[in-house]
């Protein structure tokens, strides 16, 4: 359910910044143009929240707080209230109002988003179905380490991607740059001086604007206190230094959960071609078995029938080669596909050590693959 806002404040600017603010979120706006108007308003619709302008016309904020508090239904409803002054008189009287808190016009929107998300949850709105991230996309990955030499490292690690790495020092830069520009990804030093990299987490968690970026920690390998530290508070993931290229990259993947279907899957033809890396990682071979199911029936619904499952890449030969082997041929008995495995001498000594696997057909080349296939769909239409 929707929280509801009440905004009361005699200047339509100031009204419509506040609904601006809160547009991204799952909020409803009400508004009030006086504090007549503003009550009415609060008395028919319960609030969750009301932010309050001082200085109006007709009914001003401290009479209109004053009738909110003698109300049973309104009196605990939490205000915030508007204020153009600034001076020590002014906020003292205002602390005495017994109100949650006040903002000094004119204001920044993450100062509003900052205050509000403090009293009530700002839930982002639901977004409309939509492509999901891909690999090839040029992601935007901030490294936050005081040391210059590990940004050099990361963006040398990640220099293959079509990602742009960009790198600060400094906690306070990087909260800035995150929240006029949220990157994909934030990965940040746990080492940074005085605490910076857990409080600089707490604050991107707790800012409705920047809370949805991926946060990865950053921390030496023995640090295993400082790590300890950083799942407790809810890092997406950790990567440990000395930076290992491959691991950083994995990690990566996993935490943006990236479509990265197309280094596996190609259609050649009327083929469908499942082809596994030299290096097949736990990493490669859990995308490969979570995207299988998915790629081939949506190549079935095209209406194509032939499959080769390619191994011939792939440099060792293990149980992660053996296990996506048997459930694509699973899957292509089920839904009744012709398929043909590529593999080498090490990939049938390999079936061997698995009862379950030793049955499975394959040939040493796709041009043998490519014959086989087409062989087998001619026999049954002859």
């Amino acid at each position: 359910m929707s929280i509801k806002i009440l905004t009361i404040d005699d200047s339509k600017t100031i009204r419509m910044i506040v609904a601006k603010a809160f547009k991204p979120f799952d909020c409803a706006i009400l508004e009030g143009a006086n504090g007549i108007e503003g009550l009415a308003v609060a008395i028919k619709e319960k609030p969750d929240l009301i932010i309050l302008d001082i200085t109006m016309p007709v009914m001003d904020g401290y009479e209109t707080l004053t009738k909110l508090r003698h109300e049973a239904e309104l009196k605990n409803i939490p205000v915030i209230m508007l204020t153009a002054e600034a001076g020590r008189d002014n906020v003292l009287r205002i602390a005495k109002l017994g109100v949650r808190g006040y903002i000094i016009k004119p204001f920044k929107e993450v100062e509003l988003l900052e205050k509000v998300g403090k009293i009530v949850k700002l839930v982002p709105r639901a977004q409309p179905a939509g492509r999901v991230k891909s690999y090839l996309d040029p992601l935007d990955i901030l490294v936050v380490d005081d040391k210059p030499v590990i940004i050099e490292q990361i963006q040398e690690a990640l220099s293959q991607t079509p990602w742009k790495v960009q790198g600060v020092g400094d906690a306070k830069t990087a909260l800035d740059r995150c929240t006029h520009q949220p990157p994909d990804a934030l990965l940040i030093s746990l080492s940074l001086p005085d605490g910076g990299g857990l409080r600089l987490f707490q604050s991107i968690a707790a800012n409705p604007q920047t809370q949805s970026i991926s946060m990865l920690g950053l921390s030496v390998k023995t640090a295993t206190a400082e790590q300890e530290q950083a799942q407790k508070a809810g890092f997406a993931a950790l990567v440990t230094k000395p930076i290992d290229p491959e691991g950083l990259h994995d990690k990566l993947v996993e935490t943006l959960r990236l479509d990265t279907s197309y280094r596996y899957f190609q259609q050649v033809d009327d083929v469908l071609a499942l082809n596994t890396p030299v290096n097949l990682t736990p990493t490669a071979s859990d995308d490969i078995l979570r995207l299988l199911e998915k790629k081939v029936a949506g190549f079935v619904d095209t209406g194509m029938v032939k499959v080769i499952i390619n191994f011939s890449k792939t440099r060792d030969v293990d149980w992660k080669l053996v296990k996506i082997g048997l459930k694509a041929v699973a899957l292509c008995k089920e839904l009744g596909l012709r398929y043909c495995l590529v593999g080498s001498d090490e990939f049938g000594k390999a079936c061997e050590d698995y009862p379950e696997a030793v049955s499975l057909p394959f040939v040493y080349n796709w041009n043998d693959a490519v014959r086989s296939l087409t062989r087998k769909v001619e026999e049954e239409l002859a």
